[in-house]
This record gives C-alpha cells, structure tokens and sequence, in this order.
C-alpha cells in the first residue's frame, strides 16, 4: 500500500511537470506583464518587459507585446520635441493593444497614414478618465510637447470617479501570492479556462449564505429612468471636476468615443461646450466586417484599421485647418 502510494505521488508530479512544461512550450497559458506604482502614482507596467498575450483556451488570439521604457505597450519610446510632430493615445485595454502584436497597432497603422508623425501608445487595462488626467498632469512637460492628445472614454465606465486615487484593487494582482502562483504557467492556464471556478464558486456561495442579503426589489420604469439620469448627471460632475483639476487643452485634447453607448446627454454637453471628438460609431456600424474578436469584445485587427483611420483623417484635417 506503502509502495502503491508512494508511485502514485511520483506519477502525479511528473504529469504535472510535463503538463507545465507543455503549457510553456505551447504558450497555452497568459504571460501578462508586472504592474508597479511610480513615484507620480501612476500605475503601468514595469518597463523593458516582453511577452506573449494569450486569449482563449486554445489560443485564439496570440500575440505579442514589448513593454517599453514608459511602461507601455508600444513599438517606440517616447521622446517628444518642439520639433517633430506627435500624437498620444491615452486609454484602456483597447489603446493597450494587448490582443494585436505590438509592431502592429494602432498607433503604428497611424504612422503609416502620416509618416511624418510619431504616435505614442500610453495604454493601461483599467484606466479610467481619472487616471487618464493624471497620467497627463504628472508627466505634464512631456504631454505639452505633445501636438495631439486623443483621449479614450465609456461614458458609462470611465467616469464613475470625480477625482484620482490609486486602485488597489488592480495592483492586488500584484501581491506575493499572485506573483508566486504566476510562476506557474499551468496553474494560470487552468484558472484562464475556467478549471479552478467550480471550487471558487463554492466558495462564494457558502460566503453568500452566511452573509444572506435581502433580495432587491425589482426596478419599474420611472425608477430605472431616475436612476439613468442621476448617474448621467453625477458623470458630467465628475468629468467637469476632472478636467477643472488637471486642466484640459481643447486645442490639442479630443475625445474617442462611441456615441451607440454614448449619453444623448453628455454628447449633447460636448458639443454645446466645444469638445472635440472622434466618434466610431458610424465607421464599425458601416463594415460589412466584424471590427471585434469574436471570443472578446476588443477591436480585431479590423477595428483597429477603422480607429487607426478616423484618426488619420481628423489629424490631417486638423493639420490642413492650422496651416490655413
């Protein structure tokens, strides 16, 4: 019994063993980058990291990613002057370009629209607009070099916060526990396709039942329509006391948006109060292609063409207007 124990603990290790290593050969599970704080607090990944990003159980998107001296995911670094001409992409997982191999992103498809700039990817998975302003506010010098600054936002996402604070809730990822248990590429594959859920589900419903809540009320009408209006009001405040707090140049500042989930209301407010911005909406509505991947709802390499091409064009029309 002894024996049979013992050759079964020695046959588990090494299927274990030769499970990891298929998954590292294979690339199956996430190899994301180290997130840090900086002495501004802004948060971004370590800089001069270089991986591969993973979606999918049988990796249905594969691509690659170089985390540069900024701590971006960009083909470039960044070194704007008086002289030359740049454009800054500030956004979330979309601008971050995870899900496309980072030699071809947006920015880069940009570049070889107007080969005369240089563009530069400040993306973050997470960002909001308050970390956006911040990110702008404390490399100030370096964004006043820069021509262009398009901004990403999801109205109903990105403005649920009127002033920056840091969120501990992403650089949590980062703890001594995750960063042990991303040591093991097996184990993150597993949690990737769902493996590990059943059990944490478990764990959630005993938590649930212990601490039983009363059931909600479901929502009439008139109460859903009060709701949707004082949180549109409640984002206007805190897009207004953002940009009062870190200032914000209509001349070079615009706005990336979508106006199918976009408030009538804040769009409305944009254009009263001469916000310049790119809406997509039109563009992705009217290709006979998908502009997402189909397991993910980030642009495809498809999308990212449309992007890339309805800022060319707004950059050049804003270059022919400043020229006249």
């Amino acid at each position: 019994m002894k024996k049979l124990i013992l050759k079964s603990v020695l046959y588990a290790f090494l299927i274990l063993i030769t499970l990891e290593g298929l998954v590292r050969v294979f690339h199956l599970g996430k190899d994301t980058p180290t997130r840090f704080l900086d002495e501004h607090k802004v948060e971004k990944w370590k800089p001069n990291q270089n991986g591969f990003s993973v979606t999918g159980n049988r990796r249905q998107n594969f691509s690659e990613y170089h985390i540069n001296t900024s701590g971006f995911n960009s083909y470039r670094e960044f070194n704007p002057t008086k002289e030359k001409t740049e454009i800054a992409l500030v956004g979330d997982s979309f601008i971050e370009g995870f899900h496309q191999n980072y030699y071809n992103s947006i920015g880069k498809k940009i570049e070889k629209s107007i080969p005369e700039i240089e563009v530069y990817e400040y993306g973050y998975a997470g960002y909001d607009f308050a970390d956006q302003l911040h990110l702008t506010h404390a490399y100030k010098e370096q964004f006043l070099l820069i021509d262009h600054i398009i901004l990403g936002i999801k109205f109903s996402n990105d403005l649920n916060r009127g002033e920056y604070d840091v969120v501990n809730s992403r650089l949590a990822l980062e703890s001594p526990m995750n960063k042990l248990l991303k040591k093991s590429k097996l184990l993150v594959y597993a949690k990737s396709i769902g493996i590990l859920d059943p059990p944490q589900e478990l764990v959630y419903r005993i938590i649930s039942i212990i601490k039983s809540k009363p059931k909600k009320k479901p929502i009439d009408e008139l109460e859903a329509s009060r709701i949707k209006e004082a949180n549109e009001k409640k984002y206007l405040a805190n897009f207004e006391n953002l940009i009062s707090k870190y200032g914000y140049d209509k001349q070079r500042y615009t706005l990336l948006l979508d106006s199918r989930i976009t408030s009538t209301f804040f769009l409305s407010y944009l254009e009263k109060n001469d916000f310049n911005y790119i809406d997509f909406a039109s563009s992705f509505e009217a290709s006979d292609r998908p502009t997402t991947l189909i397991y993910d709802r980030h642009w495809n390499n498809h999308g990212r063409e449309l992007i890339a091409q309805l800022i060319s064009k707004y950059i050049n029309k804003k270059q022919l207007k400043s020229e006249q």
